[in-house]
C-alpha cells in the first residue's frame, strides 16, 4: 500500500493527486493507495481518500504502507523516516497556488543531500521515482535532538 499525504495547510495539491490517478490508470501503480488530500478540490477516482485524518490514523497508514508520497512538509517526512519508511517528496510550488512561496524546494534539497528521500521536483518525475524506490537504499534518519540539547546544556553550564 502507498500512503499519500498532502498535509493540513490551506493549500490544494491537485497536481499530485491527478498524477497518482493517471499512474493508476496507466498501471504504473498496481497496489492500493490511500491519500489524505487536505483542502484539495480534486477528488481521486482510482484510490481511497479522506480530506483529513487523525494522528492515530496517520500512524496506522504509516505502519501499513510500503512507502510514502508526500508534499515537502518536514513533519510528514520526518515521521515517515522515523518509522523506517521510504519517502518520495514533491514540493508545493507557488506558481500552481500550492503555497505562498517555493521554500519546499530548499527542504527537499536538504533531505536529498542527506540521502534520506527520493526527491521529485517535477510531477512528471513521479513515475520513475515510484518505479525505482524499491531498489534504492537511503540513509537511516538520525535525530539530532539529543545533540542540540547537549549543546544547549553545555552553553548554559559555561
Amino acid at each position: 500500500m502507498i500512503f499519500v499525504t498532502v498535509g493540513s495547510q490551506k493549500f490544494q495539491f491537485n497536481r499530485l493527486l491527478k498524477e497518482i490517478d493517471r499512474l493508476i490508470d496507466n498501471k504504473v501503480i498496481t497496489t492500493d493507495v490511500f491519500a489524505q488530500i487536505g483542502v484539495s478540490d480534486y477528488k481521486p477516482k482510482n484510490y481511497s481518500y479522506k480530506d483529513f485524518i487523525t494522528q492515530d490514523e496517520f500512524k496506522e497508514y504509516i505502519n501499513k504502507c510500503e512507502f510514502v508520497i508526500t508534499h515537502a512538509g518536514t513533519g510528514a517526512i520526518i515521521t515517515a523516516l522515523k518509522n523506517n519508511k521510504k519517502v518520495i517528496a514533491i514540493p508545493r510550488l507557488s506558481k500552481y497556488d500550492e503555497h505562498v512561496d517555493d521554500h519546499q524546494i530548499q527542504l527537499i534539497d536538504e533531505f536529498k543531500e542527506l540521502s534520506l528521500i527520493e526527491p521529485v521536483y517535477e510531477i512528471k518525475e513521479l513515475e520513475n521515482a515510484i518505479k525505482n524506490i524499491s531498489n534504492k537504499e537511503y540513509s537511516k534518519y538520525k535525530s539530532n535532538t539529543d545533540k542540540i540539547i547537549k549543546d544547549i546544556e553545555k552553553y548554559i553550564n559555561q
